[in-house]
């Protein structure tokens, strides 16, 4: 294990936190839970995160990350006053059960391997360019802030790579102290558990349950098996469906949702800036899994910590972690010209940040990219093909 394999890690969870967590805290006002029942939320969906994606990488051998499903907490979200908690847990168990009994259809298992590179990393490129435009969107409303900081990151990474990110980081939090955009410092406080007798509710299982498994799915598993693919690797769909399946089912009843495989958090932990031998690149989830469990133990903290930051400071940290995955993933999408007009189309569709029907913009973006190879595929000769 490299210092670079543990910075990818927590950078990996930074950018993970600070980009989606609000939708999680959305979600649970949504359903009307207390201060405990969001605390126990955020405590469980950390902790089952840490440890699926230290037994997958540990398992398989390659950098296996998991998140939340950001895409299912929108859907959450959207139940507001619909819904309550308890019933909630209900679909969240139904959606669980189901993403089990996807592990066991060994045709996706196929399909996802049959995806071409330069239309996954076509895709995953989509995906990430979003948020590098978001830091150079927002470097004329805060300079002071996004300046000095890109230029550390570029200055650094010429000597250090490894280290770049976190000095990235530990600067940012000493500068917005110095301006004063941190008011306060929220104490630390252990997070804990609190339990949810869950309510078989007809109506929240097909109008939540469903929803919940079919975006989780469409807007995460499937893009997060093509990141590995994008970095070289086969994705083990299969195993990590069951394992992200099973510990779903384990943390909906103490008010957590859905946990997939990863897409954005593991672009960074699965290329090259996590460590030089893609063989030994498994470890970033076992560093992974460590960042995440002590984060698990401050859960309500950490929510009111990065709360306080600006959103400036977080921007910036998260467009330049993701800028050499941004790059990796432009060049392999590229590299093979039979493949680069449906690799284009994708990257083109993904980034615009369509939704339709509640699922993300990476699904739309894939199904084009896929489509129009499907079509080259038809117009070409027989014997050209």
């Amino acid at each position: 294990m490299r210092l670079s394999t543990v910075t990818a890690a927590v950078v990996a969870a930074l950018v993970g936190i600070s980009g989606a967590l609000a939708v999680v805290l959305e979600a649970a006002r949504a359903l009307g839970a207390t201060p405990a029942e969001t605390t126990s939320w955020v405590t469980a969906l950390f902790l089952s995160m840490a440890l699926t994606s230290g037994l997958l990488s540990w398992w398989h051998r390659m950098p296996i990350i998991t998140a939340w499903s950001t895409p299912g907490a929108a859907v959450i979200a959207a139940t507001a006053g619909t819904i309550k908690l308890d019933a909630a847990v209900g679909a969240f168990l139904l959606a669980g059960g189901l993403l089990v009994a996807t592990a066991l259809i060994r045709p996706l298992d196929r399909a996802v391997r049959r995806i071409p590179l330069g239309v996954a990393a076509g895709m995953l490129a989509g995906v990430l360019v979003r948020f590098v435009l978001q830091m150079i969107e927002i470097a004329p409303e805060a300079p002071l802030i996004v300046l000095p900081l890109v230029a550390l990151f570029l200055i650094v990474r010429l000597r250090s790579p490894g280290t770049a990110m976190l000095l990235v980081i530990a600067a940012g939090t000493l500068l917005v102290s110095a301006m004063g955009l941190v008011k306060t410092w929220p104490p630390l406080t252990l997070s804990s558990f609190a339990v949810v007798t869950p309510r078989l509710d007809v109506a929240a299982l097909i109008g939540l349950g469903v929803p919940l498994y079919l975006v989780t799915m469409a807007s995460q598993n499937l893009p997060g098996a093509a990141v590995l693919k994008a970095s070289g690797y086969e994705p083990p769909l299969s195993s990590a469906l069951l394992v992200t399946g099973l510990a779903s089912l384990a943390i909906a009843p103490v008010g957590a949702h859905t946990i997939n495989m990863a897409a954005i958090t593991a672009a960074i932990c699965t290329g090259p800036d996590a460590h030089p031998d893609p063989a030994k690149r498994w470890w970033t989830g076992i560093a992974y899994l460590v960042v995440y469990t002590a984060l698990a133990a401050a859960g309500a903290s950490l929510v009111a910590l990065f709360a306080a930051f600006p959103g400036a400071l977080i921007k910036t940290i998260a467009g330049l972690g993701l800028i050499g995955a941004l790059t990796g993933a432009l060049g392999s999408a590229l590299a093979e010209e039979r493949h680069r007009f449906a690799a284009v189309v994708t990257f083109a569709v993904t980034a615009s940040g369509i939704a339709v029907f509640g699922i993300g913009s990476a699904f739309w973006g894939l199904l084009a990219g896929l489509a129009v190879l499907w079509v080259d595929r038809m117009a070409t000769p027989p014997a050209q093909a």
